[in-house]
């Protein structure tokens, strides 16, 4: 089975985020599942918690797998861990048609391209429900400006695998989500020098969501 260490270090303080932040019963989206440790431990966590896992079409048949494997994952009262669906934050036909209360993604933003952040944020915006979070974890610098050394040598690392990765910019992308009607909310800090960006929704026309 496939296992991340770095979910398994950081699953108890993005839970502990994510207590503070989603309201009683909270529907999400996550972006990007990977191994599934997030979505079994959070579900087994907190109660009436229904966490939509999502992956590419590549690598979704594992996901799926490791979640089967986890079976019957120890769920918290009323919490549901629906089956995994295909997304492609690129492919706007792959979003969910309906409405969640937050999105949360873990450690993707630095991996997928940064052409494919716009799109992440116009998704978000289109599948939250008013009053809705976007919940980005992971780590980012302010205008090139890092918040450790590990972050400097790690974006350095990541852009000599492929051009297209790299730790991102925290305030451009809250002009971009603002644009979209996602208000920069909090810049919560996380262990092992990251952050979670969050952002709430507010209704704007259909026109003003994309990318």
């Amino acid at each position: 089975m496939l296992h991340s260490p770095a979910c398994e270090r950081n699953k108890g303080p993005i839970l502990a985020m994510l207590q503070d932040w989603l309201p009683e019963g909270a529907q999400v989206l996550e972006i990007g599942s990977g191994s599934g440790q997030h979505a079994a431990f959070f579900c087994g966590q907190v109660p009436g918690l229904v966490w939509q896992p999502s992956e590419r079409e590549g690598v979704l048949a594992m996901l799926q797998a490791q979640l089967a494997n986890l079976h019957p994952i120890p769920l918290a009262s009323g919490a549901r861990l629906l089956r995994p669906i295909p997304l492609d934050v690129t492919e706007a036909g792959q979003w969910p048609h309906q409405r969640f209360d937050a999105v949360f993604t873990a450690n993707t933003c630095h991996i997928m391209p940064a052409l494919a952040l716009p799109h992440l944020l116009a998704g978000a915006a289109r599948v939250l429900r008013p009053g809705g979070l976007l919940l980005l974890y992971g780590p980012f610098h302010d205008r090139g400006v890092h918040t450790a050394a590990s972050n400097v040598a790690f974006d350095g690392h990541l852009r000599s695998l492929d051009p297209a990765m790299g730790v991102r910019d925290a305030l451009e992308l809250q002009e971009q989500a603002a644009a979209l009607g996602l208000q920069p909310l909090a810049d919560v800090a996380m262990p092992a020098n990251n952050r979670t960006l969050i952002f709430q929704q507010a209704a704007l026309k259909a026109s003003q969501l994309q990318p």
